[in-house]
């Protein structure tokens, strides 16, 4: 059976409040959370994206009436869109598990997840020279700021920051460009 950690991130806004000009505060929000969905659907597959949400199914076909295959449990996995059917993409985890998941329970918002196998360090800057800021062990999952494409990203855990092989990583390609 399949185990997912969930993870509390005490500081971080899961949204921002604003008030434009004559809008109520709860409007501009409502504009804020209908845009967000609308820029995932413009993209095409396959492309990264993370679970939005603190739990999240996926269902066996591209629909509400479809089985349930699994409950996501944890903010900010990191997941593979490989299809998309109207308001529904056909998302993969990192561990090779498929199902179909209403596109807003996922985010533009670019994370990874330490791969399997010994903790890999994150350093304080692009390169095997680098010193050592900490360790990630195997299924932390990171924010990702930036890759230049070099083989090396720049990602946050937490409150700690710092640049890790794209390869320790699934959640990027190798020489994938994040901005």
């Amino acid at each position: 059976m399949r185990k997912f950690v969930i993870l509390a991130k005490a500081g971080i806004p899961l949204l921002s409040w604003f008030k434009p000009s004559g809008i109520p505060a709860f409007a501009g929000m409502t504009m804020l959370v209908v845009a967000s969905p609308a820029l995932a659907q413009d993209k095409q597959p396959p492309y990264w994206a993370s679970i939005a949400s603190g739990e999240a199914m996926t269902h066996t076909g591209p629909g509400r009436n479809y089985p349930n295959v699994w409950l996501y449990q944890r903010r900010d996995l990191p997941v593979r869109v490989v299809k998309k059917y109207q308001t529904w993409r056909l998302i993969q985890d990192p561990d090779g598990a498929k199902g179909w998941m209403l596109v807003t329970m996922l985010s533009d918002r670019r994370t990874a997840i330490v791969k399997p196998g010994a903790p890999r360090p994150v350093r304080t800057a692009p390169s095997d020279d680098a010193r050592i800021r900490y360790m990630a062990e195997q299924g932390v999952v990171g924010r990702i700021d930036k890759c230049k494409g070099s083989g090396w990203c720049r990602i946050e855990i937490g409150k700690k920051e710092g640049y890790i092989r794209a390869s320790d990583l699934w959640g990027v390609g190798q020489d994938e460009v994040v901005d």
